[in-house]
């Protein structure tokens, strides 16, 4: 590991001024809701609607079952008329099953929006969304409302919702359950809200993750949101990742300037894990029972270019716990834990059958 102390503050000090409020959330796109439509029953009508889209378009999608395997590349819409791809009745949303290894896969796309459909038992990924590899110019404004996705994988790194290469981004109301690898994985991805999604481990699925940002993503925010049982860690704030995927390439961490605030949490391993993360805060969550530790802070990606995990915030949460959290902050190699700042926190210890203690421990 080359840099040390000094050269950590100084890529925090850099950060710090670069984006001194952490989530860029002016980047965020709004979806619109009105657009010339092309509404669709059946499988046929729907690929020939795919077919040709352009800015203003919008697609409805009758109630129904249909083939997923549906692939978008090089569309866009603009910021002020995105394309719209939904479904005709929030309440009884498409269901997209079969068809190949993903259900949607949005390639080199800007300024779209998918919205109210479920996409359920895919092998590969639920939907997939990524820049084509053009690594110049990442996809920008794509927002994801009111998916339901479910049942990926089962097992190793499959996730229900793959982001690639993703500027101003939202997601927003989804509701993801039972997944491979990740929930939500984000590679290189900048400028992105998470909000108001629930993600639920099921029985038989192998759940690493339920948000994970790394590879050079940064400006990112998770708010309320609920995880129950996401995965050994709920929220990764960074991981490990190839350096041939980073966005922006040599970027000196693999998550930066994250914030994770007003979510609840409900068991996991550790709800909270920094991997190679720089400058990130967690604030005003409702952390309940954790299974072995509270956070994380932990260096996976060694190469020389990378900044030591460092400079996180943990504040104003509420946590309940019981004997099962022994060691309340896991610290691996090669991290600087004297940088991270911890401060009015709130703490419940309760017994194994949820009575709260009278004198409960209070690490920090």
């Amino acid at each position: 590991m080359s840099g040390g102390a000094g050269a950590a503050g100084a890529l925090l000090l850099l950060l710090a001024a670069a984006c001194p409020e952490t989530g860029a959330e002016s980047a965020v796109p709004e979806a619109a809701e009105t657009q010339p439509s092309r509404v669709v029953r059946n499988d046929e009508e729907l690929r020939a609607a795919l077919a040709g889209l352009a800015a203003g378009v919008e697609v409805v999608i009758a109630p129904g079952a249909y083939r997923g395997g549906l692939w978008l590349s090089g569309l866009s819409g603009s910021a002020a008329a995105p394309i719209v791809i939904r479904g005709a009745d929030p309440a009884d949303p498409p269901v997209f099953t079969g068809g190949g290894s993903e259900g949607w896969h949005l390639s080199d796309c800007n300024h779209l929006v998918l919205r109210d459909l479920i996409v359920r038992g895919y092998a590969g990924n639920g939907v997939n969304v990524d820049d084509a590899g053009s690594f110049e110019t990442p996809a920008l404004g794509i927002v994801i409302e009111r998916l339901t996705i479910e049942d990926t994988g089962p097992e190793g790194n499959h996730d229900a919702l793959k982001l690639s290469g993703l500027d101003g981004f939202a997601i927003r109301d989804c509701r993801f359950r039972g997944w491979g690898g990740s929930a939500v994985d984000m590679v290189g991805c900048h400028d992105g809200l998470i909000e108001g999604c629930r993600f639920e481990g099921a029985e038989g699925f192998s759940q690493s993750n339920g948000v994970q940002a790394k590879g050079g993503s940064a400006r990112i925010t998770v708010r309320r949101c609920e995880f129950v049982q996401a995965g050994s860690r709920a929220v990764n704030l960074g991981g490990s990742t190839g350096l041939q995927y980073f966005r922006p390439p040599g970027a000196g961490y693999e998550a930066a300037e994250l914030l994770v605030e007003g979510n609840v949490f409900r068991g996991s391993q550790a709800p909270i894990a920094f991997v190679g993360a720089v400058g990130c805060t967690v604030r005003d969550n409702d952390i309940h029972h954790p299974e072995k530790w509270l956070l994380r802070i932990l260096q996976e990606s060694t190469d020389p270019q990378f900044a030591p995990c460092q400079g996180g915030v943990f504040e104003g949460n509420r946590i309940r716990f019981d004997q099962r959290v022994q060691v309340f902050v896991n610290v691996g190699p090669g991290t600087l834990p004297d940088t991270f700042v911890y401060r009015g926190n709130e703490w419940i210890e309760t017994d194994a059958a949820g009575r709260e203690l009278a004198s409960p421990r209070v690490p920090f």
